[in-house]
């Protein structure tokens, strides 16, 4: 199974680059990254288990270093993990006081 994620700014329409990202398991920390200036991160191409998984955003150090208030601190995203040779993109839509989510392809 890959994950991978893609963040937008949704204020700019542009990517969120620099943003740090967990992938996380029950048993912890899968893998980490941050988004490249596409607003990219592909932080797996290894095999992980079946069940809950969530993606951690540093969303709070982002805004700061932006020069942006922001109401998230931190935004986790939990998935469930069915069929693990899928791949899972899991997209992140980022504003100030919202944020929205879809499982990409």
């Amino acid at each position: 199974m890959s994950v991978s994620t893609h963040v937008l700014d949704a204020v700019l329409g542009r990517p969120a680059a620099g943003i740090a990202v967990q992938l996380l398991d029950e048993r912890g920390v899968v893998a980490s990254g941050t988004t490249d200036a596409d607003g990219r991160c592909r932080l797996t191409e290894e095999p992980t288990a079946t069940g809950p998984h969530r993606l951690v955003f540093a969303t709070g150090p982002w805004s700061e270093a932006q020069g942006r208030e922001t109401f998230w601190p931190e935004v986790v995203l939990t998935f469930a993990v069915r069929e693990p040779t899928e791949h899972h993109h899991v997209p992140l839509l980022l504003s100030p006081f919202s944020y929205s989510t879809y499982r990409g392809s």
